[in-house]
């Protein structure tokens, strides 16, 4: 009779230890697919920020050289290309936002990229050099601070 109890504690015991062991090797392996979901996402992220901070500057470069054309000594074929540049360029930032808004949790973060486009929409509109010069400096700024936003967010 205690054979047979030994050997019955033994098989529950086995069956216990296997069945443990089984639910910890589960828990290691959803913990790594969530940290290797999550980092996933977070370089995606990242990608996206750095993409739309990119295809920011592009479109304001675009725009300020579209305003020395304009209001110096530019062409009519050479004011045409840049306004067609920057309406590319445009549509570029414009992608990228939406990529931004796909991905990033912080709404927050979205709005100063939209708000950051819509200032830089502005800079072949200053009526003269002062005028662009502000617009310079604040759309310089905003892409900065975006960046910066984007980085706090990534943690």
């Amino acid at each position: 009779m205690e054979a047979l109890a030994a050997s019955f504690i033994a098989v529950v015991g086995t069956l216990l230890g296997a069945a443990l062991t089984h639910r910890f090797q589960l828990r290691s392996v959803e913990r790594t697919e969530r940290f290797t979901r999550d980092e996933r996402l977070r370089q995606e992220r990242m990608d996206a920020y750095g993409a739309y901070a990119g295809a920011l500057v592009n479109y304001r470069r675009a725009l300020v050289g579209r305003w020395f054309l304009e209001h110096e000594d530019g062409t009519p074929e050479e004011c045409r290309q840049a306004r067609a540049e920057g309406y590319e360029l445009r549509s570029v930032a414009q992608e990228a936002l939406f990529r931004v808004q796909m991905l990033s949790p912080d709404e927050a973060l979205v709005e100063r990229g939209r708000r950051t486009l819509k200032r830089i929409d502005q800079l072949h509109k200053a009526h003269d050099r002062a005028a662009l010069d502000r617009l310079r400096d604040d759309t310089r700024a905003m892409v900065t601070e975006f960046v910066t936003a984007a980085r706090d967010a990534l943690g």
